[in-house]
């Protein structure tokens, strides 16, 4: 049988006020402690004692004292209270400096291109935050998984995401290796890719990612065929550079091996064209500090060059 709870409204109304002159035995004293009036003070403890139904305090013209109710609930109270206060204080303070544990999820692929060079640096700079680091392919909801923020390719935000520039477009580019060129020959045309082993991904939801491609002004999207199929970016480059099929990738996460000869490009410039890489988050008035200082801290870095260059935004 499912409990009902109800929690009074107003519960504390009137407990610090109380509990301040139970301490001080004084309502003057008290209401110098808390910057009002000892009018506001005394209303405050009177208005505490009608909704308990018990008197807390003796009054005199001379001292004020406590009922045997009153320091049953100093007791039990003055403690509870006073860690009800220090936990709101040190909450209170995340929103002051960069402070807590900073969660952010990514692409497993982005964590050596754009985590991996920052990392350090904004630990020795901000010794407060601890770092939680999620390499994920698949798309979460951030809000629900805990997270503070996450990095992912512009076309697949949401609309009610605040984003944050981290590059510029880019495309996307058919690779392979060229000892399977050498096997299998080089496709000349689109068409060809249905005779050829073609790599594919498959997403959380089970779909298997779709290979669309810019003809003219239109985009065409390409049925394709391969005997592997993985879920994980990095071992989809991986599978490429060992020669096993043609892989369709974002260019900047395979540029250092197309660089060094591991990858070649095929059928060049009929890849489609990304946004770009973002860092997102979910919309809010007020961003946490340990939040905004990771992202002027990417940004600085990105800028500097001490990011791969090919993230770098305009």
């Amino acid at each position: 049988m499912k409990n009902s709870y109800t929690i009074q409204r107003n519960l504390l109304d009137g407990m610090e006020a109380f509990l301040r002159v139970a301490a001080r035995r004084s309502f003057r004293a008290a209401a110098e402690d808390l910057g009002v009036t000892p009018s506001a003070v005394s209303q405050s403890v009177r208005a505490l004692e009608d909704r308990m139904g018990v008197a807390l305090l003796t009054r005199t013209t001379r001292s004020v004292g406590l009922t045997e109710a009153g320091q049953r609930l100093l007791d039990d109270a003055g403690p509870a209270f006073q860690s009800l206060a220090a936990a709101y204080d040190a909450a209170r303070t995340f929103g002051d400096r960069p402070a807590g544990l900073l969660r952010i999820n990514m692409p497993r692929a982005t964590i050596p291109l754009v985590i991996e060079p920052v990392i350090a640096s904004f630990c020795e700079q901000y010794p407060d935050v601890d770092v939680e680091i999620a390499g994920e392919d698949g798309l979460i909801d951030l809000a629900e998984s805990g997270f503070d923020a996450g990095i992912r390719i512009g076309e697949l935000l949401d609309a009610d995401m605040v984003a944050v520039r981290l590059s510029d477009p880019f495309r996307y580019v058919l690779v392979a290796a060229p000892d399977y060129l050498a096997r299998q020959g080089r496709p000349a045309s689109l068409a060809d890719l249905k005779t050829h082993d073609c790599l594919r991904m498959r997403y959380q939801s089970g779909v298997i990612a779709p290979w669309s491609f810019e003809d003219g002004n239109r985009e065409v999207e390409v049925t394709i065929k391969g005997r592997l199929i993985c879920n994980d970016v990095q071992t989809l480059h991986a599978l490429a550079r060992q020669g096993l099929g043609i892989a369709y990738v974002s260019e900047p996460l395979v540029a250092e091996h197309i660089g060094s000869g591991g990858l070649e490009i095929l059928l060049e410039g009929r890849g489609s064209s990304s946004p770009g890489l973002f860092l997102h988050y979910p919309g809010r008035k007020q961003v946490a500090p340990k939040l905004r200082a990771f992202i002027d801290h990417l940004k600085l870095e990105i800028r500097s060059g001490r990011v791969n260059t090919l993230l770098k935004p305009q």
